[in-house]
């Protein structure tokens, strides 16, 4: 294999869906997959990428949010209003080629994937080859996330410790991605700089988070609606990428100058790795060296595309991913500029102004399940129905609406996983029984059909500020709520109810689902709900 090859911005790397109207410039198909400089070129004909696995997918969006915004000079507030010049580019239908072949034939010697000339191979510090022990590399199981490494199962696939199977270069980058926004902290392979020999390493800037993008039709309207207004301050001569940075930084001391919009993109990875080109097969890796990028505190996280909320402690953090969680839950925290509730959740700050792109966007979830250390749990993705064209700014009065929809029906699967635990607790008369077993059974049966309720009467909003609260019939929506949380209450507790003990425990519970007992003012007797789904003073605010 020569010293240099694998271009990212030239070899077919990464996967896209094509649009429907998009044609070949010759009489070959289209490929699956594309590099860089074609990927914006064509962006316009490109409905999205076709990345499975979604950290992955998370991590290539943030590259191309900044290689749009320096084709499109959106990289800098001036010259004149930055919504303005996005909204010049929207309206020419695709992004500027003269700009695309300008930018790549001044940065392309920096997108190799390998570059043993001396050269910078993209997105990796090639000094690991000579600071860490190429005896006792990561390996290439390590590399590739879906992969189990040491002692761990296997669940996507079964591999060989001893003769690894070598991914394709393709795969081996996509991973590379991951491992820069999503590794984990703690141990790592040990590197030495200036005679001093470390082996630890902090989390990557996205590790544990969800994080949420506006989609469009195509990838052009995606790249471009995800953009945001740089500060007034931010000079592109300043604000890099790593492929641009003159020199390699100094990994003994934690960078300070990555707060511009494109750092913040692409350049706060804790992790740094090496990629070692497999020397029989042309098309694969052989191995990869992974380990800290620099010593000191993590770089403190500033990221566009996450919800942050406030801890009890009073502290900010973005909210984690979570494959229980259905995306329309995150509805009114991703349309309102702060949503109710005692975490107070912030908005991710693309959607200020993304909308702006086209108001049929809708928004992507993309995630990792992890702890904070090592453990990673599961992919998290969900994406809405057409969605922003109801951002606060934009159809104001659809703002308690949404929150109102939203909290009903999480406040009936709240209410209906508490009559499941108290309706087992009662059967078998143990407060501290194990009810895990009926929870997810309720919950799987609730939340999808929750979720279907939730779209649909979303859909029926009125945005035209005309309707009193945008047209949410509540009375009709708690019933509707109510009806598939009782549903799913009967079905879970139906074989208690053959005999009496079992019958009285379900009895006893189903006032759950209208709200438990609660104490009536002036007695000190627990009086019951009412009869129906009928919503309390408590009930009207945050959801339980």
């Amino acid at each position: 294999m020569p010293a240099r090859s694998h271009s990212t911005a030239e070899a077919r790397l990464f996967p896209v869906i094509w649009a429907p109207h998009a044609r070949s410039s010759n009489s070959e198909p289209l490929p699956g997959k594309i590099g860089f400089r074609e990927l914006l070129l064509r962006s316009h004909d490109i409905t999205g990428l076709a990345v499975a696995e979604p950290p992955a997918h998370s991590a290539l969006l943030r590259i191309l949010y900044a290689l749009t915004a320096r084709v499109t000079r959106l990289d800098e507030g001036g010259p004149g209003d930055w919504g303005e010049r996005r909204m010049d580019v929207v309206e020419a239908g695709r992004l500027p080629a003269e700009a695309i072949e300008e930018y790549f034939a001044t940065w392309g010697h920096r997108f190799f994937v390998f570059d043993d000339e001396g050269g910078r191979p993209w997105m990796q510090d090639p000094r690991l080859a000579e600071q860490c022990d190429a005896d006792n590399t990561a390996g290439v199981n390590k590399l590739i996330v879906t992969r189990p490494a040491g002692n761990n199962h296997s669940w996507f696939t079964h591999v060989s410790a001893q003769t690894p199977t070598p991914p394709t270069v393709s795969e081996a980058v996509l991973n590379l991605l991951v491992w820069h926004f999503y590794g984990p902290s703690g141990r790592c392979s040990a590197r030495e700089v200036g005679g001093v020999k470390s082996a630890s390493v902090t989390a990557g800037p996205l590790r544990t988070a969800l994080s949420y993008h506006p989609e469009g039709d195509t990838l052009f309207q995606t790249l471009l609606a995800g953009l945001t207004p740089p500060e007034a301050t931010v000079r592109r001569d300043v604000d890099l990428c790593p492929w641009e940075w003159e020199e390699l930084p100094d990994p003994e001391t934690p960078p300070t100058d990555r707060t511009g919009p494109l750092a913040l993109l692409t350049a706060c990875s804790s992790h740094a790795l090496l990629l070692v080109a497999a020397e029989e097969q042309e098309d694969a890796v052989a191995d990869a060296f992974i380990t800290w990028a620099y010593r000191g505190e993590r770089i403190p996280r500033d990221d566009a595309y996450l919800i942050w909320q406030i801890s009890q402690q009073g502290n900010r953090y973005p909210r984690p991913a979570d494959s229980g969680r259905a995306l329309w839950r995150d509805v009114d925290a991703l349309l309102l500029y702060e949503a109710s509730g005692p975490a107070r959740p912030r908005r991710p700050r693309v959607f200020d102004t993304a909308f702006e792109v086209a108001e049929t966007l809708r928004v992507r979830a993309l995630g990792f399940e992890q702890e904070g250390q090592a453990k990673d749990r599961q992919f998290v993705e969900g994406s809405t129905p057409p969605l922003l064209g109801f951002v606060e700014e934009d159809a104001p009065r659809t703002e308690a609406a949404v929150s109102r929809l939203r909290q009903l029906g999480e406040m009936y699967g709240h209410r209906l996983e508490r009559a499941v635990r108290k309706a087992w607790s009662l059967y078998v008369n143990d407060p501290k029984a194990e009810h895990s077993t009926w929870s997810a059974e309720a919950g799987a049966r609730y939340w999808p059909q929750a979720e279907t309720e939730f779209w649909s009467r979303y859909r029926r909003l009125d945005r035209s500020a005309v309707a009193l609260d945008a047209g949410l019939d509540r009375k009709a929506t708690r019933k509707a709520f109510f009806a598939l949380a009782e549903r799913s209450y009967e079905s879970v507790t139906a074989p208690l109810t053959s005999h009496v003990r079992g019958a009285r425990a379900v009895a006893e519970a189903r006032i759950e689902l209208y709200g438990g007992r609660r104490t009536t003012k002036g007695t000190g007797n627990g009086a019951t709900a009412g009869s129906g789904p009928e919503l309390t003073g408590s009930d009207q605010g945050v959801s339980a």
